[in-house]
C-alpha cells in the first residue's frame, strides 16, 4: 500500500534508543511490525487481561479489560489508517502499547497512586507506559525495555507534564515547543476515545447500571437507535444494543476520516515535519465533537460516578494507598528487583502499577487485611 506523503514511512524512522540492525525491507518486518511483535510478547501486555477497564476484574467474564480494550483500539485505528493512507503498523503498535503502564483498578488506581506520589514526582500512566517499554521489561540481553522505535514511543506518550518532558530529550520536545506528534499517534489517541466510549455503553447496559431507555438522553445514541429500528422494527435487548453501538462506531469513524482528510487537504502537509508544526490534523467535525462530548459527559455522570462504581473504586483506592504505605514502611517486602536503591517511592509506584487487579488484592489480603 502506498502511504500518504505526510504519513510516517517505515524506512524513515528516527530509530531506536539502542541501535540494532533492522530486517531487510523486502523480506522482513518493518520497524513498526517488530515493535508490535515485541509489545505482544511482553509481560506487561499479558497482564492487561487482568486489569480493570471500568468494572473490576472479578465483576464478570464478559466485561472489557485493558487487553480487550487495546485490541479494539488497534482494530479501529487500523481501519481508519487504511482509509487515510497512514501507516497501519505504527497505529497498531501504538494502540496495543498505550495502556501498558495503567495501574490495577482502572482510573481509581491511577488517581490513588498519583496522590501517594504527589510529593515524589506524581504518577502519569502515559509516562509509566513509556517506562515499561524503555526500562521495566526485561527480555533482552543487551538492554532494558523493548527498545521500540521513536515513533511508537512518541505515540505511547500521549500526555506529559512540562517537568517530566524536560527529562525526555527529543521525545519531550513537542510538549515543550507545543508541537504535534505524527498523524498515526494522533489517530491512535482518537481510536482510543471511540473504543472506550462505545464499549463502556455496552458494558454499562450489560451490568444493569445503564438502561436502553436511559441512553435515549444522548443524541448520538438516540439518532442511531432510530435508524436501527427503522430497519429492524422488532429488534430489542442485546441485539439492539450491539446494532446501535456498531452504528455509533461507524458514524464516528466516518466523520473522523472525512474531517481529518478535509484538514489535510487544507494544510497540505508534505512531510511528517509539516504535521508536527501544524495544528492537530486528526479530529472530529465540530458537530460530531459536540455529540461525542455529550456522550462522554453522560457516561461520566451516570456510569463512572454511579454509586455502585463509586463503592468499587473507593475500595480499590483504599487498597492501593494501603499497599503503597506498607511498602514505604516495609521496603523488604518488595520483590528483590524492586527493592530501593535511591528512589524508594518510584520503585514502589513501578511495582504497584505493574500489578493486576487480582494480584493487588492478593497482596493486600496477605500483607494488610
Amino acid at each position: 500500500m502506498t502511504l500518504a506523503c505526510c504519513a510516517v514511512q517505515a524506512n524513515a524512522s528516527l530509530g531506536r534508543v539502542h541501535a540494532e540492525p533492522e530486517e531487510p525491507t523486502q523480506s522482513g518486518r518493518s520497524p513498526f511490525q517488530r515493535d508490535r511483535d515485541r509489545i505482544i510478547h511482553s509481560t506487561a501486555f499479558r497482564r492487561l487481561e487482568y486489569k480493570t477497564q471500568v468494572f473490576l476484574n472479578h465483576e464478570g467474564d464478559h466485561f472489557r479489560n485493558r487487553l480487550t480494550h487495546s485490541l479494539e483500539v488497534a482494530q479501529i485505528g487500523r481501519a481508519v489508517a487504511r482509509r487515510l493512507e497512514l501507516n497501519e503498523d505504527l497505529v497498531e503498535a501504538i494502540s496495543l502499547a498505550h495502556d501498558l503502564g495503567h495501574t490495577p483498578f482502572g482510573h481509581a488506581g491511577q488517581d490513588a497512586l498519583n496522590e501517594c506520589m504527589k510529593e515524589y514526582g506524581g504518577f502519569e500512566h502515559n509516562l509509566q507506559s513509556l517506562w515499561v517499554v524503555d526500562f521495566l521489561e526485561e527480555r533482552y540481553a543487551l538492554w532494558d525495555g523493548l527498545n521500540l522505535s521513536f515513533e511508537t514511543r512518541e505515540g505511547i506518550l500521549k500526555h506529559c507534564s512540562q517537568k517530566n518532558a524536560q527529562t525526555l530529550g527529543l521525545l519531550g520536545e513537542r510538549f515543550l515547543q507545543n508541537k504535534q506528534p505524527s498523524l498515526e499517534a494522533q489517530l491512535a489517541n482518537l481510536a482510543d476515545e471511540i473504543a472506550y466510549n462505545n464499549h463502556d455503553i455496552d458494558d454499562g447496559i450489560r451490568s444493569g447500571l445503564l438502561s436502553i431507555e436511559q441512553m435515549d438522553e444522548v443524541s448520538l445514541w438516540r439518532d442511531q437507535k432510530q435508524k436501527v429500528l427503522n430497519q429492524f422494527p422488532q429488534l430489542n435487548g442485546r441485539r439492539l444494543v450491539f446494532e446501535v453501538v456498531r452504528h455509533i462506531i461507524h458514524v464516528l469513524v466516518d466523520d473522523l476520516v472525512k474531517e481529518t482528510q478535509h484538514r489535510i487537504n487544507q494544510v497540505k502537509p508534505q512531510s511528517v515535519a509539516d504535521v508536527r508544526n501544524a495544528n492537530p490534523l486528526v479530529g472530529f467535525s465540530e458537530a460530531m465533537r459536540a455529540q461525542a462530548t455529550e456522550m462522554k459527559r453522560f457516561l461520566f455522570k451516570n456510569l463512572y460516578r454511579h454509586p455502585q462504581v463509586n463503592q468499587m473504586t473507593k475500595e480499590a483506592s483504599e487498597m492501593i494507598v494501603a499497599l503503597f504505605h506498607h511498602y514505604e514502611n516495609h521496603p523488604n517486602d518488595l520483590p528483590f528487583d524492586f527493592r530501593p536503591d535511591d528512589e524508594l517511592h518510584r520503585r514502589i509506584a513501578h511495582y504497584i502499577a505493574g500489578m493486576t487487579d487480582r494480584y493487588a488484592n492478593k497482596e493486600f489480603q496477605k500483607l494488610i487485611a
